[in-house]
């Protein structure tokens, strides 16, 4: 199987560099920084990690087409291609919490493609001209494309942007969080379709699923841990998510009202309410979380859907600072590992 993890850095640099490097040691073939806005640098702390690692896979977990332009993205990809030794990866979606910088989504399957496109481009060398509805490039070319290709992994919950995935990426990243083997067969036909649509041969295209992982011999303390997570794909996901009875759900959504924070920020508030109303089944619909036996069957059961691999979003068990939290969870991501592999 392969292993991805990721780190939302809400640490010092030094501290998320230690973790990316515990990950390796974990197990783990690809890490993904995540790309939140105003937070501690993706690109930059991607460079740091991949100096300090030797086998691990680098990139994005995921960054957005709006915040950065195409060029400056194929720019960091290939200086991290290079000082990788070929470890890079692109991983890309639509975005999230961008609100704060007044950007709405504009046209996000569109900007997606032809930001994609250029980043292609750019990275196999080639000298680009787009003309595209979002993307403009004229005759741009990167001074040091890198000498091998790097991978584009795109992650999202819509049926739009998978259906782009199978046109143009090299790995999907299935983000409903629950996952059923109807949910599954969807996103797997949506990705079919937009494979059939570019002439290409789905199976090509690596499939993960992405889940919230969270580890420690506390079962109790790792399941109050991702509560606020419950709650949250709980909202977004609406009739894509599991049943609940309607009274139950309308109590939990209103909590939301009351929290603060980012869900994967230990800094938030979460209300006392939440916690009460979702119990450890609820969780478990939208993450892999307990103890590190709990946690393997659990990724079993995603084997048993079709997978040969997953995509891990690390969260932090509820301890002092999200670097301890998070380290947590990657030593207990260690022993679910091992349990795997035998």
């Amino acid at each position: 199987m392969t292993f991805e993890a990721e780190i939302t850095p809400g640490m010092a640099p030094a501290e998320a560099v230690e973790l990316g490097c515990l990950v390796e040691e974990a197990g783990f073939d690809r890490l993904g920084i995540s790309c939140v806005a105003l937070w501690p640098d993706t690109y930059q702390l991607q460079a740091l990690i991949a100096a300090r690692t030797e086998r691990i896979h680098i990139g994005s977990m995921v960054t957005n087409p709006y915040t950065r332009h195409p060029a400056a993205h194929a720019s960091a990809l290939a200086t991290l291609q290079e000082l990788s030794g070929g470890r890079a990866f692109c991983g890309i979606g639509v975005g999230a919490g961008l609100e704060e910088l007044g950007i709405d989504y504009p046209r996000p399957v569109r900007t997606l493609r032809e930001s994609i496109t250029a980043v292609r481009g750019l990275l196999a060398g080639d000298e680009v001209t787009l003309d595209g509805e979002v993307v403009k490039l004229d005759k741009a070319r990167l001074i040091r494309p890198p000498t091998q290709p790097v991978p584009i992994a795109i992650g999202t919950r819509s049926e739009g942007v998978m259906k782009l995935a199978g046109e143009v990426a090299d790995i999907a990243l299935v983000g409903a969080r629950h996952l059923t083997p109807e949910i599954v067969a969807r996103y797997r036909g949506w990705l079919a379709e937009g494979a059939a649509q570019a002439g290409r041969d789905v199976d090509e295209i690596e499939v993960l699923p992405r889940v919230t992982l969270c580890v420690s011999d506390d079962e109790e303390l790792a399941v109050n841990s991702v509560k606020r997570f419950a709650a949250h794909y709980l909202d977004i996901l609406g009739d894509y998510g599991p049943p609940v009875d309607p009274d139950r759900r309308r109590k939990i959504v209103a909590t939301l009202d009351d929290a603060t924070g980012w869900y994967f920020d230990l800094n938030r508030y979460d209300p006392p309410e939440m916690l009460d109303l979702i119990d450890a089944d609820l969780a478990r619909k939208f993450a892999i979380v307990g103890t590190p036996e709990q946690c393997a069957d659990q990724i079993r059961d995603l084997q048993a859907l079709g997978f040969a691999g997953v995509s891990c979003n690390l969260a932090a068990v509820n301890r002092g600072t999200m670097y301890d939290g998070l380290r947590e969870t990657i030593e207990g991501s260690k022993r679910v590992l091992e349990l795997l592999a035998n």
